[in-house]
């Protein structure tokens, strides 16, 4: 049960009404945004929330329990905040919406009523629909690890304890020429161009500038047209207006194997695989005269 401030709670019960609705919109690169249904701008709690934005809120359904809750905003693609481009290119993914009723006379009068997710968003030829997704929706994610061969860390993160920011490990480079899901250089690399499929690829400038994308895969053209070059094919379309000479980071992928790790990082200490386990076949396997159970490794 909420408890609402004593002057909200006094506008709430007034013969007539002075609420409004606010959205505060946080995307994962920090930026944030303000939207009111109210017909002029209100800020408090560090946030302008702006008026006509062309974003407004459905009924949003409510329950008892860890159940995961949704609800749904519409707007406007004319808003001068929110651009139809920036959508399209995942700019808004996951980022978080808190909703505030606020007394629009007295704006210290204001209460945080909600805080979901930005979930799917539908686009139209005039507008958006954005799903708003409870952080209870939080709990159906995937969690602990996999007992497998291969490494499931993130070459770089914590549990790999790789230092993949030095060079030749990540580089920095300049679009030389771009096209319907590839990327090529001309910069030099230090190492090996296949050394960079799996890797990460993120813009810094330019109209790409904060997306980023898998590497599929990195190869050196060969060709007078394309000596030189490398040519990074991306696992993700980035929808923007890439040309060249805007700068790049691409960070050197790995495949997962024990050996990669081994050979190529030496950081076998910290691989977060289990690669001596034994295949399906062993494990459905009769015993037999002669096998060697010994608890060597089954495989090299």
């Amino acid at each position: 049960m909420r408890t609402l401030p004593p002057e909200l709670a006094a506008a709430i019960a007034g013969p007539v009404t002075t609420l409004a609705t606010c959205w505060r919109l946080t995307r994962k690169d920090g930026i944030v945004l303000g939207f009111t249904d109210h017909d002029e701008a209100l800020t408090f709690d560090g946030t302008s929330f702006e008026a006509a934005s062309g974003l407004s809120a459905s009924e949003a359904e409510a329950a008892l329990g860890l159940g995961a809750t949704t609800g749904e905003g519409d707007g406007a693609l004319s808003s001068a905040a929110i651009e139809e481009a920036d959508i399209a290119a995942g700019r808004y993914d996951g980022a978080t919406i808190e909703t505030f009723v606020v007394d629009w006379q007295n704006v210290e009068a204001h209460l945080r009523i909600d805080v979901s997710d930005l979930g799917e968003v539908k686009r139209g030829e005039t507008g958006f629909m954005a799903e708003l997704r409870s952080i209870a929706a939080r709990l159906d994610a995937v969690r602990g690890r996999l007992y497998r061969r291969r490494c499931d860390a993130v070459l770089g993160d914590a549990r790999c304890r790789f230092a993949v920011a030095l060079p030749p490990f990540t580089v920095e480079c300049a679009v030389d020429a771009v096209g319907d899901g590839w990327i090529e250089t001309a910069t030099e690399l230090g190492a090996p161009a296949e050394r960079y499929a799996f890797g990460r690829l993120t813009f810094l400038d330019g109209a790409g500038g904060g997306l980023a994308s898998d590497v599929a895969s990195a190869a050196e053209m060969g060709g007078s047209g394309g000596a030189g070059r490398v040519r990074f094919t991306l696992a993700e379309t980035i929808i923007a207006d890439i040309t060249a000479g805007d700068r790049f980071r691409i960070v050197q992928g790995c495949d997962k194997r024990f050996a990669t790790c081994r050979d190529r990082f030496a950081n076998q200490l910290n691989f977060r695989g289990f690669p001596h386990i034994p295949g399906s076949d062993a494990g459905y396997a009769v015993a037999r005269r002669g096998d060697l159970h010994d608890g060597s490794p089954v495989v090299p």
